[in-house]
């Protein structure tokens, strides 16, 4: 009984050399999540220079802040002050967490630049702006909006399907907003323009709880598989 006692407590945790020299125990749960944590550190959220007219849409905004801030997540977006931008702005932001605001020079007075955030970067163009938000940012999430929102999130949809890269990307499907582009997603699929060597990777989240934690776990994923690539070839 001991024997598999012990057995079983390998399993569970790793031994690892600490700086004293001698070892210590490390829960191989508590590192995944540690590891998962490290690599997720900022997510950029696209969403509306509107508020919309469903409350649900705000609140949403608010708790993803909310989650985010309380996990140290900082958020990357547009730097308004408007509508769910500055929802989910001044949620991270008074929650203690970090705001990175990237906003063209053209739209500061429009969008009422969110004044709060520790850091504001102003761009000549959208297209900066986009690039900016892109490589600040470990993960994408949009939540619901105009066609703003909807161009940047088939932008990024369509980098992922072309392997150009492979952050995580959730829709957050909150009410159903994003269902008629889900379904047209499935039209393309059953059409023939959305082929299986060429598919849309994306999540869908239904409840804004599970953003987060759907991100963690295709980080880990993400993480494991560069790593296992890494073993089988030193030179990457």
């Amino acid at each position: 009984m001991l024997l598999l006692e012990s057995i079983a407590l390998v399993w569970q945790m790793r031994i690892m050399r600490n700086p004293g020299g001698g070892f210590e125990l490390d829960p191989f749960q508590t590192r995944e999540h540690k590891r998962t944590m490290k690599n997720i550190r900022n997510i950029c959220v696209y969403c509306g220079s509107s508020p919309g007219n469903d409350p649900i849409f705000r609140a949403a905004a608010e708790t993803l802040g909310l989650i985010m801030a309380r996990q140290n997540i900082g958020l990357v977006y547009g730097g308004g002050g408007n509508g769910l931008m500055g929802v989910i702005a001044r949620s991270v932001h008074g929650a203690g967490g970090h705001v990175t605001g990237i906003i063209p020079d053209f739209l500061q007075r429009r969008e009422h630049r969110y004044e709060e955030a520790q850091e504001i970067i102003v761009v000549p163009d959208m297209h900066t702006r986009k690039r900016m938000m892109f490589e600040r940012a470990d993960a994408i999430v949009a939540l619901p909006g105009g066609v703003g929102t909807l161009e940047e999130l088939v932008e990024q949809l369509t980098w992922v399907q072309l392997d150009q890269h492979d952050k995580p990307v959730v829709i957050a499907d909150i009410g159903g907003f994003w269902r008629p582009l889900l379904d047209l997603f499935a039209h393309m699929r059953n059409t023939g323009f959305i082929r299986a060597d060429l598919e849309v990777r994306y999540m869908v989240a239904e409840k804004i709880e599970d953003v987060v934690p759907m991100i963690e776990t295709a980080a880990s994923k993400i993480s494991a598989r560069r790593e296992m690539v890494t073993e089988h070839d030193p030179r990457l």
